[in-house]
């Protein structure tokens, strides 16, 4: 009988039902565009509502201050400096290949990508059971052999460039970007909205099995082109950055419809309480974007670069408009997407070795899982963070360590602030706590050490 009764308390954990997990990445949003974020301009209602109902962060960090090297954190669980990308893929990137033991420049601009030898968060949830599928801008290599079909995701649409016109689809040297799977595609419409149809096609299509589905937007990232406006102008070098705050309000609502959409299919088919829905972006916003309380954008490493937004709502596991300080970071999603699907999948089945790659071992995770720090009612724990921008042109060092950041701006002098009380990095304190600088410098430096040891095949600056 005791047998029995065991057995029945445990019922709900042996046959619980793997949870969904959807994650919506814009780019280039600014911290404080949201409403819930303190935004007043712009209609954001559907992802404000993913604040209302789950958790806010106020101190989330993003790998880096570009696209690719946080995508790359997000995809492995690492720092993006492991596998040799550290900034955007580009025209203007610094790119090398390792040849017989030598750094060698890589002079096809769309030479690179993701190294194959990575495991990536698609292959780990496909072999868990799990239907994948991106829908969006991918960043992380033009070749076929990068395409997210052959790095774990069964369903790929988007654009496989840093950026390209929304309407044409198209970079300004006319390299077509637009992808179905592995095939070139031509589809009219707002590039937004594509996305946003195929992300909530693909649920209503999978709704019967677990998913995860990762929504990386191109928006709003330049060029600046407002929706339902097909008749803009195609997009040159010169033009690339015209804009305004009106062009960029609507491209960011166009988002949130999406998120809307999302949300609606997830009710219909009565998925919302076992689904875990995030939404961040991959840098600090740029020129048009609101990033106040903080200071700076996009590119820099001071928190306008780097601290973005970021929304989680689980309803069956994660409290109900909760906000926390708890410092957190990109690649930490690959980690919690993975142990919320480990959950109830046995860790051995969620391996699988990389499609051309040469080893099934799977690697070390820098990220860690969020949700029970989440759940738990004690104080948010120190973590201890590092970014670097290392161009032959920009120079740029930074560390966070419970509220104490040190940057060093192209090695012109140490500066040091204290978050708590500073989040605008407007007061050095570094001549007041010498011994704080030196311990931070300390660290940042093991930590390049350590960086700079992993052995790699490419080198992107």
């Amino acid at each position: 009988m005791r047998l029995f009764f065991l057995l029945f308390a445990l019922c709900p954990l042996l046959f619980a039902a793997p949870p969904n997990i959807v994650f919506i990445l814009a780019d280039d949003f600014g911290y404080g565009d949201l409403g819930c974020m303190g935004g007043t301009d712009i209609a954001t209602p559907n992802i404000d509502r993913l604040a209302a109902e789950g958790v806010k962060f106020t101190d989330f960090y993003a790998n880096a201050p570009v696209c690719t090297p946080t995508r790359t954190g997000f995809m492995t669980g690492r720092w993006q400096q492991r596998c040799g990308i550290e900034f955007a893929f580009g025209y203007q990137v610094e790119q090398f290949r390792r040849v017989k033991g030598e750094w060698v420049p890589e002079k096809d601009f769309h030479g690179l990508g993701l190294p194959l030898t990575e495991i990536t968060i698609a292959q780990k949830m496909k072999a868990a059971g799990y239907a994948t599928g991106a829908f969006g801008k991918w960043h992380l290599g033009f070749k076929d052999e990068y395409n997210p079909v052959n790095r774990g995701f069964d369903e790929y649409f988007g654009e496989l460039l840093g950026h390209v016109d929304y309407y044409q689809h198209a970079y300004y040297d006319g390299t077509y970007g637009l992808r179905d799977g592995l095939k070139p595609v031509k589809q009219e419409g707002y590039f937004t909205d594509l996305i946003n149809n195929r992300a909530a096609k693909f649920i209503r299509e999978h709704a019967k099995q677990p998913f995860f589905l990762y929504v990386p937007h191109l928006a709003v990232h330049a060029p600046f082109q407002p929706p339902d406006a097909p008749q803009t102008p195609v997009v040159t070098k010169d033009t690339m950055h015209h804009g305004s705050r009106a062009i960029y309000k609507a491209m960011v609502e166009r988002i949130d419809q999406g998120v809307g959409m999302i949300l609606a299919e997830l009710e219909k088919n009565g998925l919302t309480d076992n689904t875990l829905v995030v939404f961040s972006s991959d840098n600090g916003g740029e020129r048009y974007s609101r990033n106040a309380p903080l200071f700076h954008h996009k590119a820099t490493l001071w928190e306008g670069g780097i601290r973005v937004p970021c929304l989680m709502r689980w309803p069956a596991k994660l409290p109900q408009g909760k906000t926390t300080s708890q410092m957190a970071i990109t690649m930490d999603l690959h980690a919690t997407f993975l142990a919320a699907a480990r959950s109830v999948v046995p860790a051995s089945a969620v391996s699988e070795p990389p499609k051309g790659g040469t080893t099934n071992n799977e690697k070390p995770l820098d990220g860690i899982d969020l949700i029970p720090l989440l759940t738990s009612n004690s104080k948010p724990i120190d973590r201890t963070f590092f970014w670097r921008i290392d161009r032959s042109n920009r120079k740029q060092k930074a560390i966070r360590h419970g509220k104490w950041k040190y940057i060093n701006d192209g090695n012109t002098m140490d500066l040091l602030f204290d978050l708590e009380a500073d989040i605008g990095e407007r007061t050095n304190l570094g001549y007041q706590h010498p011994e704080i600088v030196e311990d931070l410098q300390k660290r940042l430096k093991a930590w390049e050490a350590e960086i700079d040891a992993t052995e790699r095949e490419i080198w992107v600056k």
